[in-house]
């Protein structure tokens, strides 16, 4: 795989509407499936106070997002992914609420709940398992 052809493989994988969030909290790590949506540039995804990845995201915001199902059939491995480290901020839920419920609507429900918060990706490190024998790291840079 060419880096050109991995980096066209890596931006069709993170369009899609759901990532796995893995953050840190004080009891170890933990795992979560959590919205998002490419937004003026970056990385988003709207988070509540009920769910323990947002608090810990807070007061640790470092965290890893892994973009790509595999199907039920074939060998999972073989399916693409992407992996991204990356520093959780808190985002301007005002400034970006157009952009950001014109790709996630169902979100309009609970946007404007004061316990919902919008979360910027900041990605520092990126990695594409394009499937058996197809790995690159790629610039962050680039998304």
């Amino acid at each position: 795989m060419t880096p050109d052809q991995g980096l066209a493989l890596a931006k069709g994988l993170i369009v899609a509407p759901t990532a796995v969030l893995a953050w840190t909290d004080e009891d170890g790590p933990n795992i979560s499936r959590i919205g998002t949506a490419w937004v003026k540039g970056g990385l988003y995804a709207l988070l509540s106070d009920l769910s323990p990845h947002t608090s810990a995201l807070k007061s640790r915001p470092n965290c890893a997002l892994m973009f790509g199902d595999a199907p039920h059939k074939g060998d999972p491995l073989n399916h693409p992914r992407l992996s991204l480290k990356a520093t959780a901020h808190l985002g301007d839920k005002a400034e970006n609420r157009t952009a950001f419920l014109s790709q996630r609507a169902k979100s309009k429900l609970y946007y404007d709940f004061a316990d919902f918060h919008l979360f910027r990706f900041e990605i520092t490190r990126a990695f594409l398992n394009g499937g058996f024998g197809k790995a690159l790291n790629l610039d962050p840079a680039t998304f």
